[in-house]
């Protein structure tokens, strides 16, 4: 599934199609918009982010959040489509649960026929 095209692009997220399947990221990381955005949803504040997350800065972190407010719709289908990955998995996030280690999963680029 292809994510929608980015209306605001910022300075530090990237989309490229060899990385994370081609979901937004911090640049110089490999850590997804959806992932930060996910947990300020959720009640997390900047400060927080910045120590669960402590490889980036704060200029990122900030614009990263700003990336998703700007393009709501791109952060939508990029939730939705980890979600479909997971239940083809069949894997499914706990509420309140840590997960003990990552998942791994194999985004792989649409193909055209």
């Amino acid at each position: 599934m292809s994510l929608p095209i980015i209306l605001v692009p910022h300075p530090h997220v990237r989309v490229d199609p060899k990385v994370l399947g081609g979901s937004p990221f911090v640049e110089g990381s490999k850590v997804p918009v959806r992932r930060l955005w996910a947990f300020y949803k959720n009640g997390a504040s900047v400060e927080t982010l910045l120590r669960r997350f402590p490889k980036l800065g704060a200029a990122q972190v900030l614009d990263a959040l700003a990336f998703a407010l700007d393009n709501p719709e791109v952060m939508e289908a990029d939730i939705a489509r980890e979600q479909a990955l997971l239940k083809q998995s069949g894997l499914r996030p706990t509420p309140g649960v840590t997960p003990q280690r990552q998942t791994t999963f194999s985004f792989e680029p649409d193909r055209e026929d």
